[in-house]
């Protein structure tokens, strides 16, 4: 089973024995065939990404002669069987039933985690949610250097960790694991600090807690950094919760999981 990864640096593995590319373009390459695999990458696309506006006259002979080396290296190195094929408009990684992308395992077990959630099944949603996010070892594609194109895959990834982590707290506020998830949305706010999702959810979890002061707190922590960085006011579920753990010391239906 050959496993490619691209959630953290960029490899290839083959039983114990792990690769990547040493060449900063190759790995650019491999990366970008990765990213739209079993599909055509076109010559034009491999240019954009290589060089964006800045591309030599010798663009094309130069990507090809890339590919070549990726080729070789991939041949030697892993499995003939992964090698990039050449189409009329430009190259295709096919990945089959032998062939594993760390990024579409992913992609499925969160798909996975929200069908859970979304039928009520929350232990389950939340183990298949863990399980997604555990496949992250750091940035995506950290060790490649990222033209336009990679860039933009890069962010389409970041949003849906993000998403999959929202899930996954959400499954465990269902759970009742309010206490437990303190620490985790603390973290979280202070990474994010205009993400108003989990400034709510802390609120929300600080309160059924029994901790109205700390939430109330909260609270104000991010009115002053939407205030202070965007000159905006919280949305209005935000001041909607405010307000009602100000009144009755409780959460809204919306918040009350």
């Amino acid at each position: 089973m050959v496993l490619f990864t691209a959630l953290g640096t960029l490899s290839v593995s083959d039983g114990d024995r792990a690769w990547a590319p040493s060449s900063p373009k190759l790995r650019q390459i491999l990366a970008l065939l990765l990213s739209r695999a079993n599909h055509v990458v076109t010559f034009e696309a491999m240019m954009e990404e290589l060089w964006d506006a800045d591309r030599p006259k010798t663009a094309l002979t130069t990507a090809q002669t890339y590919v070549y080396q990726l080729r070789k290296a991939i041949c030697r190195e892993v499995s003939p069987e992964v090698m990039p094929l050449t189409r009329p408009s430009g190259y295709l990684l096919p990945l089959g039933p032998e062939q594993r992308f760390d990024v579409q395992v992913f992609q499925d077990l969160a798909g996975e985690g929200r069908r859970l959630l979304l039928e009520g099944a929350y232990e389950q949603a939340s183990r298949q949610l863990s399980r997604a996010l555990d496949l992250w070892a750091g940035e995506p594609m950290a060790d490649v250097p990222c033209g336009p194109l990679l860039t933009a895959y890069a962010v389409h990834l970041e949003e849906q960790r993000l998403h999959a982590l929202e899930l996954r707290i959400e499954a465990d506020l269902r759970l009742g694991r309010h206490r437990e998830l303190i620490g985790e949305l603390k973290s979280l706010v202070t990474v994010h600090p205009h993400h108003e999702w989990f400034h709510g959810r802390l609120i929300s979890a600080l309160t059924r807690s029994g901790r109205r002061s700390e939430a109330l707190q909260a609270y104000r922590t991010v009115r002053a950094i939407l205030s202070d960085d965007l000159g905006l006011d919280p949305s209005q579920e935000l001041q909607e919760l405010q307000q009602a753990v100000l009144t009755t010391g409780s959460t809204p239906a919306r918040w009350a999981v």
